[in-house]
Order: structure tokens, then sequence, then C-alpha cells
């Protein structure tokens, strides 16, 4: 049986490997293919009938094109990059990796926050460059610092990775409010469900933890924006199609929003002219919240479960 890696290059950069996967069948293994519609994902996909991918869009045309394919394991929990819904009448499953970095993502989250809260990174590049050893004073800070013990934080989305932001944020004794179209116990514990509208009119932070659905995409909106308290601090390391980038970026610009620590956009790589580039007070990193070492070995493992769940015929983990 033939098995294709379309783009496993940011799932294993060298440091993983392939070793499990290969064992599983007669295994092509490709750092990048096309993160846009390309005939060349059909043509590299050719006659295998399993497709390992991350980002590299698997589409109706892609589908039509490759009659041998069965199953399309995606090295990751999002899988709107698949047209799953035809996979499916045309007999193929799509399978995801459901959990692998719950708790890293969570830090990631959080982290954000704190790097706009304390600006750490530029207070240590100005230390190094002199500031301090010629400061009048015996201390100094380019930005104001804010304490978050006592404010209020909102997470739209509270399944495994919204959960264990609360976690980290009742442990900084933050107030946590949570909205889900789904409630559950477990999230009782540790968030106080309220209405969409709620949450915006009460948090001082926002953090965006849900997926992206119809529901979902663009929820971050210049008329939800305008709901929020005046400057609120959003935080989205969840897919960047949840926010409209020019109303986020204009309300960046008039101060409605404090700041903004990203590490998804709308079109990844960045474009040029995004306007998230340009905006005050944001923090942009290059969608990594997933990538520690430890987080993508398990990845790996789920993957190599998923394929192996397949061929036993009793897939797993399967989307569609």
């Amino acid at each position: 049986m033939k098995i294709v890696v379309l783009d496993g290059y940011t799932e294993n950069p060298g440091d993983l490997s392939w070793g499990e996967l290969k064992k599983l069948g007669d295994l092509t293994v490709y750092d990048r293919t096309a993160y846009q519609e390309s005939p060349l994902i059909a043509e590299r996909i050719g006659d295998a009938e399993v497709a390992v991918i991350n980002k590299t869009p698997i589409s109706r045309e892609t589908i039509d094109a490759c009659p041998n394919l069965k199953a399309i394991a995606v090295l990751a929990t999002g899988y709107n990059v698949v047209n799953y819904e035809y996979a499916k009448e045309k007999g193929i499953i799509v399978q995801n990796v459901p959990t692998y970095g719950t708790q890293i993502v969570g830090q990631y989250a959080v982290g954000l926050l704190l790097e706009i809260c304390s600006h750490y990174g530029h207070h240590d590049q100005t230390v190094k460059a002199g500031a301090w050893e010629n400061n009048d004073d015996w201390c100094y800070w380019d930005y104001p610092l804010i304490e978050l013990y006592g404010k209020t934080a909102g997470i739209i989305g509270l399944g495994r990775i919204g959960q264990a932001t609360a976690k980290i944020l009742n442990a900084m004794n933050m107030k946590v409010l949570a909205y889900d179209a789904v409630e559950s116990e477990t999230g009782r514990q540790v968030a106080e469900y309220v209405t969409l509208d709620e949450l915006f009119a009460r948090s001082d932070v926002i953090f965006l933890h849900c997926p992206l659905f119809p529901s979902t995409e663009g929820i971050i909106n210049k008329d939800n924006i305008a709901k929020m308290k005046d400057g609120v601090i959003l935080i989205n390391n969840s897919r960047g199609q949840l926010v409209v980038e020019q109303d986020l970026a204009d309300a960046l610009n008039s101060g409605k929003v404090f700041a903004a620590g990203l590490d998804v956009v709308s079109t990844e790589p960045i474009r040029p002219d995004n306007p998230l580039k340009t905006a005050k007070n944001t923090i942009i990193t290059p969608h990594i919240s997933w990538a520690a070492q430890a987080a993508r070995q398990r990845i790996m493992d789920i993957t190599v479960d998923n394929v192996k769940s397949y061929i036993e015929g009793h897939p797993q983990n399967v989307v569609n």
C-alpha cells in the first residue's frame, strides 16, 4: 500500500522520525507541496491509497483526480483544508489528531497575554543595548505594566484547550467567563458560562479557542468589537479566519482594542499587505503554538495509529 506525506516539514523538520509510518506501507515524504490549489497535489498523490497532510488542500478536483485514494490523515486537529463532505461522498475517510497540544496551546495563549502585559522581550533588548546602565534611576519601564490579578478573562470555545487556558487563568486569580455552543460539567468547574454578548461586555481579555465553523468565521468583527470594553486585549491562537482583520486593525489603531496577541492570521504565510502587521500594539508569531517537540511527537504517534487503524479496518478519529 502506498502512503504519501505531502507537507511533512513543519511536523518533522528533522528532529522526529517517519520510521513507524514507513512500517505500514510504501512511504514517500515531501517537505512541502502547495498551500493553494495546484495540479501538483494530485500528481504527487498519484495512485497512493493514503495521503497524509498538514496544510496542503485536498479539493474536489484533487479527489476526482486520485481514484485510488481511500484515506486522508491530517497532521492536525483542524481539517478545513480538506473537502471532507465530498470525500465522504466518494468513500474516503478523513482522520484528524483530536488531542495533542492541549497544554502547550493553552500555555502559549497565556504567554502572549503576559508579553503584552509586561513587554519582557522589549525590556531585555533595551537592557542589552545599554539603557539600564545609563539610566538615572534604579529601574525603568517603557510601557504601562498591567496586573492581571482580579481582571476578567472571557474564553470563546471552552473545549479541551479552552479549559486548559482557564485553569492557568484561575491560578492567576482572574475571573473566567466562557461562551460555548455546548456547555459541559468540566467547563463549569473552571469558568462561568455566559452569553456571547455578556462575555464581550464584561471581559478585560478575550481568548479565542473555538474551531472554525461558518457560525464562528469572522466572529471578531466591528459590530462585536463595539460590544467590548474599551481597552480590551484579544488573544487568538486558534484560527485566523475567526477575525475580520481590517476591523481588528481599525480597533487597535483607534485604541478601542488595547492590544492583540496573534499566532494565526487568515492567510498563512502572512501576506505582505495584512493590515495587522502595521496596526498598533500587536504581537504576531508564525503559527507556532502547536510546535513544541513533545506535541509534534504526539501528532506523529496518533497519525501512525490513525493510518494503522484504517489498514486494520476499524478507522479511528474519523471526522466525516
